[in-house]
């Protein structure tokens, strides 16, 4: 894990572990013996990518230090059905406590994980990559960030805090191309600060006007064709990263990855995606 996602996984645990246990896990405990110990698995009920297993870990050591997880896989494997991925010993109150946490953290992130590797792995063999968006649940961006990773994707921004990218609404806004890179640029300056800077485009002519204003760290084709994709990236002719954004499904994916554009973004690796199944169960 990052080190700067730390303290945001952190402060989701302590709250997903405040919205489940209130004032106690009342069922556990009126009928298991406080110092009662057993053992559980965690079981796959369907291929995919898993991943969560760390945060799984972090979820348990929270709720009681004393609980040992013995690790069969790790995240980023694929697995099949049937397949276990680690088994954890301890107090049974604590184990019970987890379950629902660790299996809704895991079956999103595993979701997600396998979501990104289908798209990641349609272009593997070419250098264009997979970014994920902002398209993500609420106070849940980071682990779907690190899902998309562990699926063999890249991360786009973060946040708003990490990257300034000029979309529609602000070019519109701030009077055109133009005008808009010139005033982040001047607003970095001002600042002190040294963040990227990335453009949307609509047309090729958006392009000399993003170069014209001294140019910016990627371009974004937003809606291109696939042939106007093409067109713009030799328009580019390597001087800054280009991306290409905008109902890119799977089935186009490829196309647009053979024009040569440096990456593609696609919402649907974090907003569309099924969770995949698994338990915890007693063994």
């Amino acid at each position: 894990m990052k080190a700067e996602y730390k303290p945001y996984v952190e402060e989701l645990v302590e709250l997903a572990i405040k919205e489940d246990l209130g004032d106690g896990d009342h069922t556990s405990l009126c009928c298991i013996p406080a110092e009662e110990r057993g053992r559980m698995r965690l079981l796959c009920k369907q291929e995919g990518i898993i991943a969560g297993i760390e945060i799984a870990q972090l979820i348990l050591e929270r709720l009681d230090p004393e609980v040992k997880m013995e690790k069969i896989l790790s995240d980023g494997d694929r697995v099949k059905v049937g397949d276990v991925a680690f088994y954890v010993e301890g107090r049974l109150q604590s184990l019970l406590q987890a379950e629902r946490i660790l299996l809704n953290i895991m079956q999103r992130m595993s979701g997600v994980a396998t979501q990104t590797a289908i798209y990641a792995d349609r272009i593997a063999d070419l250098h264009t990559k997979v970014l994920d968006t902002r398209k993500t649940t609420p106070g849940m961006r980071v682990l779907d960030k690190m899902a998309v990773k562990i699926g063999g994707g890249e991360n786009h921004r973060i946040g708003l805090f990490d990257m300034i990218l000029l979309k529609d609404n602000h070019i519109d806004f701030a009077g055109g191309v133009r005008k808009a890179v010139l005033g982040a640029k001047e607003y970095l300056k001002a600042k002190g600060k040294n963040i990227p800077i990335e453009c949307e485009v609509r047309t090729l002519e958006d392009i000399d006007e993003v170069f014209a204003a001294g140019g910016a760290d990627r371009i974004m084709f937003d809606n291109f064709s696939v042939e106007m994709t093409a067109e713009a990236v030799r328009k580019v002719a390597g001087r800054c990263q280009t991306e290409s954004s905008g109902g890119i499904t799977l089935d186009t994916l490829r196309d647009y990855a053979l024009t040569g554009v440096g990456f593609i973004s696609v919402g649907a690796l974090t907003h569309q995606i099924k969770s995949l199944d698994m338990s915890l169960k007693a063994c």
